[in-house]
């Protein structure tokens, strides 16, 4: 099952490595991380999309809290939420088939971002089922390359049944 955190922590050196550490030190899988400053100069925002049953999420989740510099944890299962991810996607396009990927690209709501004589450099952002989706319409085509930039997470505001961990 796939899962999202945020974790807030302290704006130090060597946070993130530690945080990367306790998942590669228990043979957790990170599908994507991203770290970014808060509106507070102390603390830092750590978006984490990891894998696993309900007994390792919750393994993680309590390996978290025992760090040190980690301030909250906060899981995204069952809250109302903000989620996007970035995907750069370089797809293979004779001028046969251009016409037919930038009609897909503007049903996504891509940006190109590159153009040769035989390929076309998407930009998509969006939920992870819009990204499979947009994949795996494009694999028709030949996906040359793919860079993944992670995911970013945000509570909606006004919720009333929101759980922190």
């Amino acid at each position: 099952m796939r899962r999202v955190l945020a974790v807030l922590v302290e704006n130090e050196p060597g946070v993130l490595a530690r945080i990367a550490g306790l998942f590669s030190g228990r043979n957790y899988n990170i599908e994507s991380i991203s770290a970014s400053p808060t509106q507070d100069p102390g603390a830092t925002h750590i978006t984490i999309t990891t894998t696993g049953d309900a007994v390792i999420f919750e393994q993680i989740v309590k390996q978290l809290r025992k760090l040190v510099c980690v301030i909250k944890v906060i899981d995204f299962t069952d809250i109302s939420s903000v989620m996007r991810s970035l995907v750069f996607i370089k797809v293979h396009t004779d001028e046969t088939k251009r016409g037919e990927v930038l009609r897909i690209a503007e049903i996504f709501r891509c940006k190109v971002i590159d153009v040769s004589l035989s390929d076309l450099t998407l930009e998509v952002t969006g939920d992870h089922a819009k990204l499979q989706a947009i994949i795996q319409l494009l694999q028709n085509f030949g996906i040359k390359e793919m860079a993944f930039g992670g995911t970013v997470a945000m509570r909606r505001s006004m919720q009333g049944n929101q759980r922190e961990k």
